[in-house]
């Protein structure tokens, strides 16, 4: 089972343009079983007015898929005010799951938010970010997925981590994370306790020197790595992927 986590930034290639075939062949050659998606768009101007989670759900063949928007609006309007909410039609901006195996159920979060104040001066306002989560039915049993996007702004990714594996903890084992965490390298271990199953640079794409990108497990169900990870280049995003195989014991 092929697990893969890639922040998208809007499906921008190489050549600064956003190609839906090019975005569709990407996500096609990563083969995933279950996708963690970040930085996704959905009709928006700048993507060619593409919904982006549908095309990459098509193209990985999944069965079931989630998008949930973080902000709502047009992306390219300056002076936008970030809105945590985006009705189904809308154009809207944020993070998807999806998977080529069956779902029991899915939940969904929205992470505390934080700005910084010196004095009377506010530094910045937060992007909403957003979870997503599916009850996933393998061959060898049930697996919980999570999907997510952590604040790049103000260290709040220090606290929105231990808020969310705090909201995961009734969540069936055994639980992986996956999604940009905008942690470096080992942090998302030292704030989870978890352990990492994707050791590999994943930003800046050309020559990435550190990674942000992560696949944890919460070591509660006999979930092992099946092969080495790796971080390949897709022509699209200033991110590589992440990807590993893994197993499901079933003793």
């Amino acid at each position: 089972m092929r697990l893969v986590t890639f922040n998208l930034r809007h499906g921008l290639g190489r050549d600064d343009r956003v190609d839906r075939r090019l975005l569709a062949d990407a996500v096609r050659g990563l083969e995933p079983d279950i996708l963690a998606l970040q930085e996704v768009d959905r009709f928006q101007p700048r993507s060619g007015f593409a919904d982006q989670a549908r095309i990459c759900a098509e193209a990985m063949g999944a069965v079931e898929y989630r998008y949930v928007p973080t902000v709502a609006g047009w992306m390219s309007v300056p002076g936008l005010r970030w809105r945590a909410r985006g009705e189904e039609r809308s154009p809207a901006y944020g993070i998807a799951l999806a998977s080529r195996l069956p779902v029991r159920a899915w939940r969904r979060w929205r992470l505390p938010m934080a700005s910084r104040w010196v004095g009377p001066v506010q530094l910045g306002i937060d992007e909403p970010r957003a979870a997503v989560a599916a009850d996933v039915e393998t061959p060898s049993g049930a697996l919980t997925v999570c999907a997510t996007h952590l604040s790049s702004r103000l260290g709040n990714a220090w606290a929105q981590l231990p808020w969310l594996r705090d909201a995961l903890r009734g969540a069936p084992r055994p639980l992986v994370l996956m999604g940009d965490l905008n942690l470096r390298d080992e942090a998302p271990i030292t704030v989870t306790g978890w352990r990492s199953l994707a050791v590999s640079p994943t930003f800046p794409v050309a020559k990435p020197r550190f990674q942000i990108d992560h696949i944890l497990v919460d070591d509660d169900g006999g979930l092992r790595t099946a092969g080495e990870a790796r971080a390949p280049d897709t022509g699209v995003s200033d991110h590589r992927a992440l990807v590993i195989d893994v197993a499901l014991s079933t003793g």
